[in-house]
């Protein structure tokens, strides 16, 4: 074999990417919330938080999948872009483990080489953590599972009366200050990375195994009803709600029959037509207006022309109305305000809106609009067309707004430690290179000092003469 050349730069071959596949387990029989898997969480199927950050997270490829055993669930599943798995009466039982479940999956596809089971009922999660986690499986592990940092005290449980307890994890002589004490790790159940051959065995974690911390504030689950209203401030604060950064929408598209009104006309025997307004939802397109969004109203159906001008005067914005496909109306509209989907909020609420719901940055419905509509909706608000769910809606699309800049603003009160830091290094290394040339230009003296070349001793004759000392 011939010598290489020390000159020829031999490239590292990369470990390649295993093939990640994501199941989330979502039975319909849960006994502590029914069907909480698809309950709205802060206007989104609880479900629906999960599977977003999964696909978003592109770890997968598509690859995400939800296992069920219920139709409603496998349909919210499908209109959130998942594949659905339907799992066998077999391990829908309620002493089935979730390890069961995994095995029947990896048994009906032979392909998957790497699972990644997602817990439904933890809608912090985020793609940057599934991201982290399958960076660790690439580099070699066998298994990665979520924790989080608690500052807990343990004690010994005690079941007799005649004993006593005793402390686990502290001394209560020295018992520590929060500051003092770094915590200690436990699963938060986020998710469960392991590869096929360890399912096999019958092992979520094992062989080389390693663990993702994640911060308390992502590290939320749900499991009973007291946990829900925690849970939505949480999420509302901390959640993944998408790509799309909520603080781009700049306009707001809102049905008038179904949304803004309750989709009753009046048409008493003499007089003209007659809609009933909610002063609320009057209030919450001026807070749209008020913070710098365009609204434009739509109606589907032709009403009276007068009809429409007052309506359109109460409400001080356009109102188009009788059109045949929304979609291309909405189009057009967005082509005249320059603006792209994502910066745009859609309030619909029947089939035909479904196409614009898809595409719209954000897009919501009332809580009264039909289920095929709610499965495609980013938001569901708890009220009803007519009685408030506009300004909830628009509430919503503010807080987002809000919370997005502040978000902004703490990561770039977080990046500019780091910068100065950067940039004191930086001006570190210039300093060091700049005392080195100027060290070139000393001469070792005899008693061990140095002076520059050029330096003039006392009694020396110099003159200026165009700036410089000449010798």
């Amino acid at each position: 074999m011939a010598p290489v050349s020390k000159n020829v730069n031999v490239k590292r071959l990369k470990r390649p990417c295993k093939h990640i596949t994501a199941l989330i387990l979502a039975r319909g029989g849960s006994k502590g919330i029914p069907l909480k898997n698809i309950k709205n969480l802060a206007g989104v199927p609880l479900i629906a938080w999960v599977i977003r950050a999964a696909l978003d997270s592109k770890v997968f490829k598509k690859r995400v999948w939800v296992s069920t055993d219920h139709d409603e669930i496998a349909d919210v599943a499908v209109a959130w872009g998942a594949k659905v798995h339907r799992r066998s009466p077999e391990v829908s039982q309620d002493s089935s483990s979730s390890l069961d479940t995994i095995k029947e999956f990896i048994r009906e596809h032979p392909e998957v080489k790497v699972v990644c089971n997602i817990q439904a009922t933890s809608p912090c999660l985020h793609p940057f953590h599934l991201k982290d986690a399958a960076k660790l499986i690439n580099e070699g592990c066998d298994s990665v599972f979520s924790v989080v940092r608690r500052h807990n005290f343990r004690w010994k449980e005690v079941k007799k009366a005649n004993c006593y307890t005793k402390p686990l994890n502290l001394d209560p002589a020295r018992r520590p200050r929060r500051q003092d004490w770094s915590g200690e790790l436990y699963e938060n159940g986020s998710f469960y990375i392991a590869t096929k051959e360890l399912i096999k065995k019958g092992f979520l974690q094992g062989g080389k195994t390693k663990y993702l911390e994640m911060k308390a504030e992502y590290s939320v689950d749900i499991d009973v009803d007291i946990d829900w209203p925690v849970a939505e401030q949480r999420v509302l604060r901390f959640g993944y709600f998408g790509k799309d950064k909520p603080e781009v929408v700049k306009l707001f598209l809102c049905n008038v029959s179904g949304c803004l009104t309750d989709g009753q006309i009046y048409t008493p025997a003499k007089g003209e037509e007659m809609v009933s307004i909610n002063i609320r939802d009057k209030i919450g397109i001026d807070m749209l207006k008020q913070g710098g969004v365009k609204v434009i109203l739509l109606e589907k159906y032709p009403i009276a022309r007068a009809l429409a001008k007052r309506l359109s005067k109460k409400m001080d914005c356009e109102l188009l109305q009788g059109m045949d496909d929304k979609l291309e109306v909405v189009e057009k509209i967005m082509v005249k305000e320059k603006v792209e989907w994502r910066e745009v909020a859609y309030f619909g609420n029947d089939v035909p809106d479904l196409m614009c719901l898809d595409q719209a940055g954000l897009s919501g419905v009332p809580a009264d609009a039909p289920k095929e509509v709610l499965y495609r909706t980013k938001y569901t608000c708890h009220n009803t067309a007519g009685h408030g769910a506009v300004r909830e809606f628009a509430e919503y699309i503010l807080r987002l707004k809000n919370n997005s800049k502040s978000q902004a603003k703490e990561d770039k009160s977080q990046k500019q430690p780091q910068v100065l830091k950067k940039g004191a290094e930086k001006l570190q290394q210039i300093n060091k290179g700049g005392q080195k040339n100027e060290n070139k230009n000393l001469k070792p003296q005899k008693n061990g000092l140095k002076r520059p070349q050029n330096f003039v001793q006392k009694g020396q004759k110099r003159q200026k003469m165009n700036g410089y000392l000449m010798n």
